[in-house]
């Protein structure tokens, strides 16, 4: 049986009630004994990524370490290293609209970083209508027998999961989307030019469902794995100091563009002394070759990683909106 979209957010919406907030899996993670700011609603609900681990566990076990890199109280800047449980961080909408966003903090594949662009952006757009997923991946660095693909892999994983439990969420299935920043701009960008890559083996029905995202969108992405534009942090950590030409295209995305990729949202700020500006516009010119859809944004000032709160009092600051603007035209946004 067909439901219109009318019928299936009704349908949604009862099954979110029934359903309630998932039990907690694995916890967020946290500071041990760390103050939280007042006021900011934190995450509690959560969803393991592999319900019987994470395939391809390092040789020597991990340990989940959070570092706290803000000395101000009331704003937290935390970064996760040696995640062996991958999972997802949700941000539920009093009123959803029926549109997700799978969203791919940076930190330069050394860590992920949890609140400048995981949560602060689940809050942002959550505020707005939006079921937000706040993705801990696993890091390439880390002894993965996945390598360089381990953080597609949860991320692939991630998209089809959210997909699988839609109506828990009042979320339209083919309506979920993928936003990322600097390196999880790359993972962004990755899911979004090699979604039907398979990088591992399909563990439960989830894994019968696409992986594509409705559309991406890369903030101030990592693209290259080529000198001279290449973020040499983000590069070293996930092909190699001494990667071959042949890796290197393996993992660029702007090397890797389908035919049927999504639509894409670019910005990026002309003075990032991170990673190159030449990130956006090599992705936006192989982008364009292919006829796919993007919008670009350039802003000659902003520096790397303004995310929200860095962006503030900045011409950059007008980035959401603009990606919410442009969302409206993909049918993402209502």
């Amino acid at each position: 049986m067909t439901l219109d979209r009318r019928s299936f957010m009704a349908a949604s919406l009862v099954s979110a009630a029934l359903t309630g907030k998932a039990v907690a899996q694995t916890a967020v993670p946290a500071v041990p004994n760390g103050a939280l700011p007042p006021g900011l609603p934190q995450p509690s609900e959560t969803i393991d990524l592999w319900p019987d681990g994470a395939p391809g566990k390092p040789a020597k076990p991990l340990v989940e370490t959070v570092q706290e890199r803000s000395t101000d109280r009331l704003v937290t800047d935390r970064a996760v290293f040696g995640i062996s449980a991958p999972r997802m961080a949700v941000f539920r909408p009093d009123r959803p609209n029926g549109a997700a966003v799978l969203i791919t903090p940076g930190g330069g594949y050394r860590w992920v970083v949890i609140d400048k662009e995981g949560y602060e952006m689940g809050r942002w757009l959550a505020a707005r209508g939006f079921t937000a997923f706040v993705l801990f991946y696993r890091l390439p660095g880390e002894g993965w027998a996945a390598g360089p693909d381990v953080a597609l892999s949860d991320a692939q994983r991630a998209m089809r999961l959210i997909r699988h439990r839609a109506r828990d969420f009042a979320v339209e299935p083919e309506r979920v989307s993928a936003m990322g920043f600097s390196a999880g701009g790359h993972l962004c960008a990755d899911l979004a030019t090699r979604f039907a890559a398979k990088t591992y083996e399909p563990v439960d029905a989830a894994d019968t469902l696409s992986a594509k995202p409705h559309s991406a969108a890369p903030i101030y992405p990592v693209v290259s794995m080529s000198a001279p534009d290449a973020h040499p942090g983000s590069r070293e950590l996930l092909v190699g100091k001494s990667a071959p030409p042949a890796r290197e295209a393996a993992h660029s995305p702007h090397r890797n563009v389908p035919k049927d990729a999504p639509p894409f949202f670019l910005t990026h700020a002309e003075d990032d002394d991170a990673v190159p500006v030449n990130n956006t516009l090599l992705l936006r010119a192989a982008l364009k070759e292919k006829g796919i859809r993007v919008e670009t944004h350039l802003f000659e000032h902003g520096g790397h990683g303004f995310g929200l709160r860095k962006a503030i009092g900045k011409p950059a600051e007008v980035w959401p909106d603009l990606w919410r603007a442009w969302a409206r035209t993909t049918g993402l946004a209502a």
